[in-house]
């Protein structure tokens, strides 16, 4: 197994899996402020993290303006406990598309009259709009912020001043525009989680997005994630969710549960369909680069009289 991947380009026939990591949180604490981004999002779109244009190109069939800062903005709920707020996951709510077009509607002349543009394009869950004078926020995903107290993770000034008080007054605004909307009238006779509040994140323009090399070399994205959705159409490489495992060869791939796969990839080394599988996952917040061959799948024994076992997806994470 090799520890670390060169830069340079390999001539054999390679499978590139990414696995997702957390953020090291205490990597903030020096500058009293969250680290900037998931690793893995910082890896795949570089430090600027131009989320919202990505997820743009995704959900859309728009022509991006590569040098239009754009912002992402979501209908949230705020979970209160006892002291403070917590920000729930867009896959908790189930907000429908119906109910996401109403609350637009509600809040949208308050919107572009702050943001002072209009809606470039509203998906089920995410809003779209030139960033405006909220262009120099520091903002944070719901991927990364989500059962977080909301406190720590809530936009920031930069290199501006007073920004970031701009947002909390339109924000306010419309979380009492949403606290007396039919919507959430509706949502709480069926026992749903209140729409409270919204959240802005991913400001940035395609122009900053730095595209890492496993990627740039790929033939075939595998993955549902927006995030790689948007990248995949970007660069104009063929994409989607279901791993064919007929297509393996300079495919790059990021599921949700990488360890499902992972004996059909051990196969595919076994069978020399493949020369071999880079693994990147992030330990620490740190990306880390390993190639695996057919000879690196067993464990390392002492005792050479037994029979090697295999090697578990669970042993090459926690390695």
């Amino acid at each position: 197994m090799t520890a670390n991947l060169t830069t340079q380009a390999s001539n054999m026939r390679r499978f590139t899996l990414m696995a997702s990591g957390e953020d090291a949180v205490d990597a903030g604490l020096e500058r009293n402020a969250p680290p900037s981004g998931l690793p893995q999002e910082r890896f795949l779109l570089g430090d600027r993290l131009p989320i919202a244009p990505v997820l743009l190109l995704s959900q859309s069939d728009l022509a991006v303006n590569p040098n239009e800062t754009i912002a992402c903005l979501q209908p949230v709920h705020f979970h209160a406990t006892r002291d403070h707020l917590i920000l729930m996951a867009q896959s908790q709510i189930d907000l429908t598309a119906n109910e996401s077009s109403k609350l637009l509607q509600t809040a949208l002349p308050f919107i572009e009259e702050d943001f002072g543009s209009k809606i470039l394009f509203q998906g089920q869950g995410d809003w779209f709009i030139p960033a405006g004078p909220f262009a120099s926020l520091a903002t944070h995903s719901i991927d990364q912020a989500h059962g977080r107290n909301i406190d720590w993770w809530m936009p920031r000034d930069t290199s501006e001043v007073g920004i970031a008080k701009l947002w909390r007054k339109l924000q306010n605004e419309v979380q009492m525009l949403w606290h007396i909307d039919t919507v959430n009238e509706e949502r709480e006779q069926h026992r749903l989680p209140s729409i409270n509040s919204l959240w802005i994140s991913g400001i940035g323009k395609l122009a900053d997005i730095r595209i890492p090399q496993p990627l740039q070399n790929a033939s075939q994205v595998y993955g549902g994630h927006p995030l790689l959705a948007g990248l995949a159409k970007y660069l104009g490489i063929p994409q989607q969710s279901d791993i064919d495992f007929s297509r393996l060869q300079n495919a790059f791939a990021w599921i949700d549960r990488p360890e499902s796969i992972w004996d059909d990839l051990r196969r595919t080394l076994l069978s020399n369909e493949l020369d071999e599988i880079e693994i990147i996952d992030f330990p620490n917040g740190q990306a880390r680069h390993r190639i695996f061959t057919a000879k690196d799948l067993n464990k390392k024994s002492w005792a050479f009289w037994k029979k090697s076992e295999p090697l578990a997806w669970s042993e090459i994470i926690s390695a």
